[in-house]
This record gives structure tokens, sequence and C-alpha cells, in this order.
């Protein structure tokens, strides 16, 4: 192994070069990576763009934040993996051949994922949702956004026990609800007719759970309005391009719960990571089907684009890097 590595640098908005650069060692505490490949998040986007908070060009392999791989090299202090291991990390610079990571950081991985793609951070995130929604058996639970978050929360809703309906806006979004096990699907196209086709379902009862998964405006005013009395909002989406309005009016005469379901307390990270793997090598869950887009360390500029403009039949893109 040479000192180099290969790491894709995003140079300015929509533009990438794959570099060579120093690989990186790993300190007191930290594992090194070589990075088998990683999942490409719509937060990327925002960066993606090139707004006047970011300094181009970015730092090698930056953005990455999905990586999975095997361990190299361990620094001083490491316990729980050793060189050989298979992990997913939580990392912040994979989009190259090798990240670092603090050893806390790092799952490993059981043997039952050998060969199987592993982006543990969204896995974990929607785990993580999937907890805090506190959804129950026999609920009607609205999710606003199906693609890959929203896939994979159908599921679990619907394994749980409740009745899933989905509302997204390509109609391959909701067949992809469908095989997760949405019981209804509504085109998200008309604010008001959406309302009703929910009402009509529920017996105007609405939903006592809403998973919104999107991260826009009109998607979190919907959210809202499809709550019902003394629900639960769960805000899944990663809203970072603009603030919100919030009508508070309804969220006070509902007397609803508003759950912002992000987390950064790392053993919470690290928990929803481990339940994942484990429903993933019980087959519990199948992600396979969501990672429908593969491609190059040096055609990541093509991975952004399609992830934010989502090309027919796409649910999720991976970077491969083995």
């Amino acid at each position: 192994m040479t000192d180099q590595m290969k790491a894709a640098v995003v140079t300015g908005p929509g533009s990438t070069i794959v570099r060579d650069v120093e690989r990186p060692e790993p300190g007191e505490g930290e594992v090194r990576i070589r990075l088998e490949g990683c999942g490409v998040c719509a937060s990327n986007l925002g960066p993606w763009a090139g707004p006047d908070w970011i300094s181009f060009p970015m730092p090698a392999g930056d953005l990455g934040h999905e990586g999975w791989g095997v361990v190299d090299a361990v620094g001083p202090g490491v316990a729980n993996v050793a060189p050989g291991d298979r992990v997913a990390a939580l990392s912040y610079r994979s989009y190259a051949e090798a990240d670092v990571a603090k050893a806390d950081s790092v799952l490993k991985l059981p043997p039952e994922l050998d060969g199987q793609p592993f982006p543990g951070e969204p896995l974990g995130c929607a785990f993580n949702i999937f907890r805090r929604s506190d959804i129950r058996a026999g609920q009607w639970v609205a999710i606003i956004g199906i693609g890959f978050l929203g896939a994979v929360l159908t599921r679990l809703a619907s394994e749980a026990g409740a009745r899933v309906i989905a509302i997204s806006r390509r109609p391959e979004s909701l067949q992809l609800a469908r095989d997760y096990g949405a019981e209804e699907t509504i085109p998200m196209e008309d604010h008001g007719e959406i309302i009703e086709r929910v009402r009509a379902i529920t017996g105007d009862a609405l939903c006592p759970r809403v998973i919104e998964c999107v991260g826009k405006q009109w998607p979190l005013d919907l959210a809202a309005e499809l709550v019902g009395f003394g629900g639960r909002l769960v805000i899944a989406g990663y809203h970072q391009d603009a603030p919100r309005q919030v009508d508070m009016q309804t969220w006070n005469w509902k007397g609803i719960d508003v759950i912002n379901a992000h987390e950064r307390d790392l053993q919470v990270q690290m928990r929803g990571m481990q339940e994942a793997a484990d429903a993933v090598a019980s087959g519990r869950l199948d992600p396979g089907p969501l990672y429908t887009h593969r491609y190059g360390l040096d055609q990541l500029a093509e991975a952004l684009d399609a992830t934010r403009d989502k090309p027919q039949g796409f649910v999720k893109a991976l970077v491969q890097l083995a």
C-alpha cells in the first residue's frame, strides 16, 4: 500500500475531480478504513449547489458520510475493531479510497453482510426515526416522500402492524411503497385532494402518526394537515435550503407532538446502525432493491446529479470503490 490514495474533490458548484492525495493515518482512538463504497445523501445537494457559505475546493473526500469497508490500520488505544474487520462508519470524507473514523463511530458488520453494500448512516437514521415515531399496531401512518428513507420506514411501520398511507410524486415511488408494505398510496399532486383522500381512508380521523421525509415547505405543511388530534408529526426530512414557516394555530388546535427525528448523539446513532445491521443480517429488511444506481469515484458528479434529478427508477446512488 502506498502513502497516496485517490479522492474526489468538489471544486465548485456542480464540479468534481479525482486527485491523488495523502492517505490519512489513524491517530489515538482512530481507525482507518479501506472503503468499499459510500452512499450518496440528499443532504449533499445543498453544498453541491454552491451556496455562499461553502468554500471551494472542498477537502478531499468531503461530503461522503455513508461509507463502509475494511479496517486496514488502527491507532493507539483501539480495542473494539482490528485490521481485517469489515465495518460501517460515521465518518465524513468517504468519497475517497480510505477514510479515518473514531473507533467509537465504527460498527463491526456481521458475516451475513459480507459482499453486500451497507451504508450504515442512512439505515441507522431510518431505525432511529422509526423509534422516535412510536408507531403502534393498527395505527394509520402517513409517510410523505417515498425515497430510500421513506421506503425503509414504510417497511418498518407495516411490519409493526401499522397501516401505511404512502404519499409521493412519482408513480414508481408509489409502487415501491406498495412493494414495501403500504396499504394505501396517494399521488402527491393536489394539496386539498390529498387531505380529502386521507380523511376518507381514516374515517375522518386523520393519522395518529405522520412522517415527513422530503425536507421542503409544502410537504411539511401537508404533514401538519394530515395529523389527527393528539397525534405526532415526525420531521425526518432534512430542511437545509431555507427557513420554514409553520402553522402554529393548527399545531395548537390539534394538540400534536412535533418530533425532529434527526439524531446527533453518537450512542443513539450507533444504536440505530446496530439495529439496521441486525435487521438486514436476519433478512427482516432487504434494502438491496433500493440501491438502484452505482457510480465510480470519477462519476461522483453524475451520482449527485442523479440524486437531485431522480432519473427513471432512481431510489439511491452508491459510489463504489471496490
